[in-house]
């Protein structure tokens, strides 16, 4: 399972709402090489769903993920910081073993 704050599902709402495409629009989640840790999160709207997707729902919003990157995020948490200091999307994993410092990649 991956759950979504409350803080982040307001943000995806908003960033939603300012998509100019057409259609059921959803957060989609992936993790792909790279970063300095090996391992980071890609977020996407996207409006397709494959027969493989896992779908989870917090807050009235819709996140999606392939078996694959699921993998790597189960039981992770997407939250969102704002203010000044704010990071914007923070994965709270507890897969990750090792992060960077700025957080946006990770190694398992």
């Amino acid at each position: 399972m991956v759950h979504i704050s409350e803080n982040a599902a307001t943000q995806i709402s908003h960033l939603k709402s300012q998509d100019k495409r057409q259609g059921d629009l959803f957060l989609r989640v992936r993790v792909v090489g790279g970063g300095c840790s090996g391992l980071s999160y890609k977020l996407d709207f996207d409006h397709e769903l494959k027969s493989d997707d896992k779908i989870f729902e917090n807050h009235g919003v819709k996140v999606v993920t392939d078996p694959k990157s699921y993998l790597h995020i189960i039981g992770t948490e997407l939250d969102f910081s704002g203010g000044l200091n704010g990071k914007g999307f923070v994965f709270n994993n507890p897969n990750a073993k090792k992060s960077c410092g700025c957080g946006s990649s990770f190694a398992v």
